[in-house]
């Protein structure tokens, strides 16, 4: 069946070459109006390089996507142990969540939420808040973010099992 329709479709185009040229234009336009529509960039568009310094002092490399999240991403790169973040909700926060960004960076993310400080400030057991603390759940990676600066800070002694 399909070998007959191709026989026939190549007779009509000997018989009138104009066809091809409708067809490949035709192909064309629809192969690039169904990337036009779905509007989805190239994964290597979306990669924001970071840098992350572990507990240890060690700094390293990483690399998350655009609209993913801080957490995720450390997360991805074996910084954080994934059990110990069930959901990326602030409800489910604790205070390994908890990333410390440059001051260079920080003004560059938008203000904390209200319950994004209340739970920064509810882990740190009366303890002076660090200005430079964020919710690693919160921060939703971006193209500006390229070359950010995040420390993971120690464990602390109440969530260390």
């Amino acid at each position: 069946m399909v070998v007959a329709n191709l026989q026939k479709f190549a007779s009509r185009i000997v018989r009138n070459p104009s066809i091809l040229s409708i067809t490949r234009s035709s192909a064309a336009a629809a192969g690039s109006g169904s990337s036009t529509r779905t509007g989805s960039a190239k994964v290597s568009d979306r990669i924001v390089k970071l840098f992350a310094i572990d507990p240890e002092g060690h700094k390293r490399e990483i690399i998350g996507l655009s609209g993913q999240t801080l957490l995720k991403a450390l997360t991805n790169n074996g910084l954080i142990d994934p059990d110990s973040h069930r959901l990326e909700e602030i409800d489910a926060c604790s205070s390994e969540c908890e990333v410390h960004i440059a001051q260079e960076w920080l003004e560059k993310l938008p203000q904390a939420s209200y319950d994004e400080e209340y739970v920064l400030k509810k882990n740190s057991r009366a303890r002076v808040l660090n200005k430079h603390s964020r919710l690693g759940c919160q921060v939703v990676l971006s193209p500006e973010l390229q070359g950010m600066v995040v420390a993971i800070p120690e464990a602390k002694p109440w969530d260390i099992p």
